[in-house]
C-alpha cells in the first residue's frame, strides 16, 4: 500500500465578493488633493504602473470627508 501524496492546494476555489476588482474612486468635487490624486493615478496607469494606480485609489477612498 503507497500513501497518496500531501495536498498542495485548497479544496475549493477562493470567490472574492461582488464587483471586483473595485470601479476607481471618484474624486470629490472641488477639492484639489483629490484632484492632484486622480491627475497621478491616471499618469500612472498610462504608464502601466498599476500599484501606483491602486495607492492612488486607497489614497482617495480614505480622503477625509469633505
Amino acid at each position: 500500500m503507497t500513501a497518496s501524496a500531501p495536498r498542495t492546494c485548497m479544496e475549493d476555489p477562493v470567490h472574492l465578493p461582488g464587483g471586483w476588482p473595485l470601479d476607481d474612486p471618484a474624486p470629490a468635487p472641488g477639492c484639489e488633493h483629490c484632484a492632484e490624486l486622480a491627475a497621478d493615478r491616471a499618469a500612472a496607469r498610462a504608464a502601466g504602473d498599476l500599484s501606483a494606480v491602486s495607492d492612488a485609489n486607497v489614497l482617495i477612498r480614505r480622503h477625509p470627508a469633505h
